[in-house]
């Protein structure tokens, strides 16, 4: 059996459900909204590679190394991007949260925190994991900016570890975050949270 086994998350308006290819067009249009695949520094895939995508991402599934999600907007269905746990290890109860992005309209909106709140919630709570980490490019100021508020620590930087989307060569920011740490964490989150609802 899976580690991480299929789950709908739902929280705030906001709605994580397992990736599908039902959600190709959805997919295609939150890219679209931003143009976000042009940014030389995410994984948002071009339109016209958003089935293959869903795809890699269902085979990942499969192989047990990452599982991607859908998130919507539950009122509507309207999809507004994508989140995965990824370098999923059971021996260690560890997965990390990456592969995030959101249409352009929803950015610096509480839907990220949202998302976050309900991963780190399930992987602690249910998985009952002892470590949840994220990783971004040294250059995603803006992405390291956010795991930092989540309370994530920062473990270091691996050098010259991954290829961009242009083809030069990234340093990787490495984060985690510990179980004892989560409860504090998740009341930050509910505070920033509560003041999206007051804003």
């Amino acid at each position: 059996m899976a580690f991480v086994q299929p789950v709908t998350l739902r929280e705030r308006g906001v709605r994580l459900e397992p990736l599908a290819l039902s959600h190709e067009a959805g997919l295609a249009a939150a890219a679209a909204d931003g143009e976000l695949w042009k940014l030389r520094i995410t994984s948002v895939p071009e339109p016209q590679d958003t089935r293959a995508y869903i795809e890699t991402a269902l085979q990942m599934r499969e192989e047990g190394h990452r599982f991607a999600f859908a998130v919507v907007e539950d009122a509507t269905g309207r999809v507004l991007g994508s989140t995965s746990y990824h370098d999923i290890l059971p021996a260690v109860r560890r997965v990390e949260i990456g592969w995030t992005w959101y249409a352009k309209s929803v950015q610096r909106s509480h839907v990220n925190t949202t998302a976050k709140l309900l991963m780190m919630g399930h992987a602690f709570d249910t998985l009952q994991c002892h470590v949840v980490g994220w990783r971004t490019d040294n250059f995603n100021f803006a992405s390291q900016r956010a795991i930092e508020r989540l309370g994530a620590k920062k473990d270091g930087v691996i050098r010259g570890h991954a290829p961009r989307r242009d083809g030069t060569i990234r340093d990787t920011v490495m984060y985690s975050m510990r179980a004892g740490e989560w409860p504090e964490a998740r009341a930050q989150l509910l505070y920033l949270l509560g003041r999206y609802a007051t804003a």
